[in-house]
């Protein structure tokens, strides 16, 4: 069937859709109600999200396939895990857990680096019917200690460090001052001593991850009712306090084998890899859970596309584990293309055999679509989702013979989301104009049930501005052929290479410097990471000319310490005054139109006409 046919199918009878799309995993007790609302999708099936990925290929015979090709060219380190093992060690692994305390209900904060402990830590939380909620080992011991309240995790899971092109990053100060920061810490942390960074365990509070293995007892799957939630991930917020993204269970794994077969066209047995990191959506969806489920082998790989050891880097993997689906962020493809524009390196490997490259992230370019396409000979497809909802919702279709591009679209809606885009009123846009994109409600399996410890603004942010409609926060145009544009996000959560930032948490720790007196911070457009966060300053009455000085390089090292490297955080402009409405709120939009050259209506509400040009003399001034 092609898309026009399966779009049609589930439109005619969605949940007779997902009720047969239902059946391809595997199931503990299977659901006969697709939907019932107040309960979700799925609410009389049971099911086990460790079951569905790891035990039913091993109990079909699959045990010896590779599940993981763990790849790490920062410590020259290669694994081949086969089907088998990951089941024993993540059995054993949640025998520990166990005994530990953690059982159904519980949760597990994971801190972990990009290696294969991490999967099997992810997996034996799931194996218990526990909440997991892994987070991004990029992140300062302050993110970490917000999440570690909000989320009051039984334990942690981390390692000893994590490791960039030339330097390590030890976790366990991190860890250490994070916990000390918390309100809700743990007694006790499970640590993976790494070879390249030794740790000194509290006798009380730490223990070996090794030995929790080397134990080697085993633990059943917990057969969990299909709509409990599975895990837990933050994403930013626009007030800098996280957000805890909740997802289910059933519905999430049949919308990911859906969307391995019918989005990606990735058949069981092949290797699929998703060049992302465990700590961000796509690596829930796309390293670990929809891969395995799919029964296919994932690539975890602990590297960058440059420089570990060149551009020819993400071909290498390509060709040695014979991936025949790849899926990156177009910055990935923009730092590759930078390095090597000939693709000389890419010529080097055979990549005769793979299939599809897809990318999502943040708005793919068109000429770097097109630098990749020309140069792979394979069809690369942009296509648009969010963590909220959990898989894509604008792409392609290879699974169903259908792999038409329009360059600079996001692709059709896939079947489960309906789109519309609004005017201020609530008004569909005619086609072509620009307006804000919405889904209409209920949203399909897989997507976010809320936000943990925060119902109330689950409803307040993505429910309450228009009735009926899911809120995504983007803004773009549909076209005559249904194809969705996405142009840009309508909120103040920036989009640095793929990982979405608050800039509330970044004006925090500049607000805390003692010689500012207040700031905004904007994402400006970045040709190779597609935005990046600046800071516009109004110092206090009397700063001496020293701190003047030296001002752009301590926000730069404070925000380094407590927000994290990967927020890309390197220019600081003084100004006299922030262009502000009656109201006293800060003209973000506007300063971001200033900063990255563009022509703009002087807004309607500005109390200061001045502001412009001073915030236009600040950047004249950097420069």
């Amino acid at each position: 069937m092609g898309y026009e046919d399966v779009f049609g199918a589930w439109s005619a009878s969605p949940e007779q859709f997902w009720l047969d799309a239902a059946k391809d995993i595997a199931w503990m007790e299977p659901p006969k109600t697709a939907y019932e609302a107040g309960k979700g999708w799925f609410p009389d099936g049971k099911v086990n999200a460790c079951h569905a990925a790891l035990d039913a290929h091993v109990e079909a015979g699959h045990g010896g396939q590779v599940a993981i090709y763990y790849d790490s060219p920062v410590t020259g380190t290669k694994r081949q895990i086969t089907y088998d093992a990951l089941l024993a060690d993540v059995s054993a692994f949640a025998a520990g857990l166990k005994k530990l305390g953690v059982g159904q209900g519980g949760r597990v904060l994971i801190y972990m680096p990009m290696v294969p402990e991490a999967v099997v830590a992810v997996l034996a939380t799931a194996r218990l019917g526990a909440v997991h909620s892994v987070v991004f080992g990029g992140f300062a011991a302050r993110e970490l200690a917000k999440r570690v309240d909000d989320f009051a995790p039984d334990l942690i899971v981390t390692a000893t460090c994590g490791i960039e092109p030339g330097r390590k990053i030890p976790y366990m100060p991190l860890v250490d001052e994070a916990l000390a920061l918390s309100k809700h810490a743990p007694s006790r942390v499970i640590v993976k001593q790494r070879p390249e960074q030794d740790a000194v365990l509290q006798p009380d509070r730490d223990i070996d991850y090794e030995a929790i293995i080397a134990e080697g007892g085993s633990e059943p799957c917990c057969p969990c009712p299909s709509t409990d939630p599975l895990y837990v991930l933050y994403t930013s917020g626009t007030t800098g306090t996280p957000k805890g993204v909740v997802r289910d269970i059933g519905s999430y794994l049949v919308a990911l084998k859906w969307s391995m077969t019918n989005i990606y066209s990735s058949q069981p047995g092949e290797a699929y890899w998703a060049a992302s990191d465990i700590g961000w959506v796509v690596g829930h969806s796309y390293i670990v859970y929809g891969p395995l489920v799919n029964r296919s082998s994932t690539v975890l790989y602990e590297g960058k596309p440059v420089g570990t050891p060149d551009a020819g880097a993400m071909w290498r993997i390509i060709n040695e584990y014979d991936v025949r689906v790849a899926f990156t962020a177009p910055t990935a493809i923009r730092a590759i293309k930078r390095e090597d524009p000939k693709a000389e390196l890419m010529a080097k490997y055979d990549l005769s055999r793979l299939r599809y490259l897809f990318l999502a992230g943040e708005r793919a370019d068109p000429d770097t679509v097109e630098w990749a396409a020309n140069s792979l000979k394979v069809p690369v497809i942009d296509h648009w989702w969010q963590t909220e909802l959990g898989w894509p919702a604008l792409s392609a279709f290879p699974g169903m013979g259908d792999t038409t591009i329009h360059l600079g679209a996001a692709g059709r809606p896939v079947p489960g989301f309906a789109f519309d885009v609004l005017d201020e009123d609530g008004h569909s846009l005619p086609r072509g104009t620009n307006g804000a994109i919405v889904i209409k409600c209920p949203l399909p399996p897989g997507s976010m049930t809320g936000l943990w410890n925060a119902p109330g603004r689950f409803e307040e942010q993505y429910l309450s501005t228009y009735e009926g409609y899911y809120l995504t926060g983007d803004a773009g145009y549909l076209d005559e052929g249904g194809f969705v544009f996405v142009m840009g996000r309508t909120d103040d959560v920036m989009n640095v290479a793929g990982h979405r930032l608050s800039t509330g948490s970044i004006e925090e720790v500049i607000a805390a410097h003692p010689a500012v007196a207040e700031c905004a911070v904007v994402g400006a457009s970045d040709d190779l990471k597609g935005q990046v966060p600046v800071a516009f300053v109004v110092l206090k009455a009397g700063a001496s000319p020293a701190v003047i000085e030296t001002l752009e390089q301590e926000l730069v090292a404070s925000v380094r310490q407590e927000v994290g490297a990967v927020a890309s955080f390197r220019r600081v402009y003084q100004t006299q005054i922030l262009p502000k409405t009656r109201s006293g709120k800060i003209l973000r939009k506007t300063i971001r139109s200033l900063i990255d050259g563009q022509s703009f209506d002087m807004p309607a509400t500005i109390d200061n006409p001045d502001a412009i040009t001073a915030v236009r003399d600040a950047i004249s001034s950097h420069a």
